[in-house]
């Protein structure tokens, strides 16, 4: 009884801090609160359960296949330094693997792929908002971090929401969060590079660069760094993304547009139009490059990128080239490439605009 009122003592101090924080600097989000905190957005928000939150659990798998009978609702993937948000149905929806090895595959208006083993604990989140109510199902990591959020839109299908929740719904509606240290991957301190870029060479599909770091047990960074003059170069890490959505949208340019973290990336397929460039920040200052389209949404922290690149990889349909945007840390960011389909070579249009980024 001792350990459960402590946990609750806890979680209520928690809750009362993070309400201080919103009455200093209103509209703060719950990611940047928890850091000031020093705690997680997963072990925040579990401090509301009992009120306005709901714990959920497993299996996920089955979680994600049940999300298309919500109907038209918002996607959001996020990481520190990218957020995609996609409007419309959940469709084709594939799992394989068991475990840890568990995947997924989600094609159609909103495109993802999940890697469940990162998949650790969800919410369904009720907010209420100055004009009107958010309701939701967030998934969060070991960490506590953010793996993605399904937010119901005017139309979708509010029954359906109910009735999840009711299936989904766990037997421990505790407000204590458990929490574990990101395990973070080692890599090889000696390479071989003229082998790496032997094998990089008779790539036939982008889907084995991936396989290609692991058989090396290499970090893509310093992949990209040795095949720098063969097939990577350096760009200007501010200048080239709003560069290649503003030409995207000026040139109706079709893209793709990969972000995501350890447990979901969501991907865009197709031409962006609105394009604009905010500061804002409740910590400082921050630079947002954003496309604001009626079903896709990019908000991408400008000031956070540290590095770009672009990557050529051999294929069977000639070469595919990606721009891939790096934090200080090394860690992926966000990927661009030109629209295409397994079969089609590379768009000319997106070719030229790869020749004309801005260099380092």
């Amino acid at each position: 009884m001792m350990n459960h009122t402590m946990t609750e003592s806890r979680s209520a101090s928690l809750r009362e801090a993070w309400r201080g924080i919103q009455e200093a600097k209103p509209g703060i989000r719950i990611r940047e609160a928890a850091r000031e905190l020093g705690t997680t957005e997963g072990v925040l928000l579990a401090t509301r359960v009992g009120k306005d939150v709901i714990r959920l659990q497993g299996p996920y798998t089955n979680l994600l296949k049940r999300l298309p009978e919500l109907g038209h609702v918002m996607s959001l993937t996020r990481n520190d330094g990218c957020i995609l948000e996609h409007k419309g149905p959940f469709q084709k929806i594939e799992t394989f693997g068991e475990g840890a090895r568990a995947m997924g595959t989600v094609i159609g208006p909103i495109e993802t792929r999940v890697f469940f083993k990162a998949w650790h604990v969800a919410f369904a989140v009720t907010d209420e908002k100055s004009d009107r109510i958010l309701k939701s199902i967030q998934v969060f990591d070991q960490v506590g971090d953010a793996v993605t959020k399904i937010y119901l839109q005017e139309k979708s299908n509010e029954e359906a929401y109910g009735n999840i929740i009711a299936d989904f719904r766990a037997e421990d509606q505790s407000t204590e969060q458990d929490t574990q240290p990101e395990e973070k991957e080692t890599y090889a301190t000696e390479v071989d590079g003229a082998k790496l870029l032997d094998e990089w060479t008779s790539l036939k599909d982008t889907h084995d660069f991936f396989g290609m770091l692991r058989r090396h047990n290499i970090h893509r960074f310093h992949a990209l760094e040795l095949a720098n003059g063969r097939f990577t170069y350096p760009v200007d890490p501010q200048a080239a993304p709003k560069f290649i959505v503003d030409q995207a949208s000026a040139n109706k340019l079709p893209i793709m547009i990969f972000a995501g973290n350890r447990g979901n990336i969501q991907i865009h397929q197709g031409k962006v139009r609105t394009v604009r460039v905010l500061e804002r920040g409740h910590t400082g200052p921050e630079q947002w490059l954003n496309i604001l389209d009626p079903d896709f949404n990019m908000h991408m922290r400008q000031d956070l990128i540290d590095s770009a690149w672009v990557v050529k990889k051999p294929t069977e349909d000639g070469i595919v080239t990606s721009v891939e945007l790096f934090d200080k840390e090394r860690n992926l960011i966000a990927q661009f490439f030109g629209l295409r389909k397994p079969g089609i070579p590379e768009l000319e249009g997106w070719k030229q605009l790869i020749e004309a980024l801005p260099v380092k």
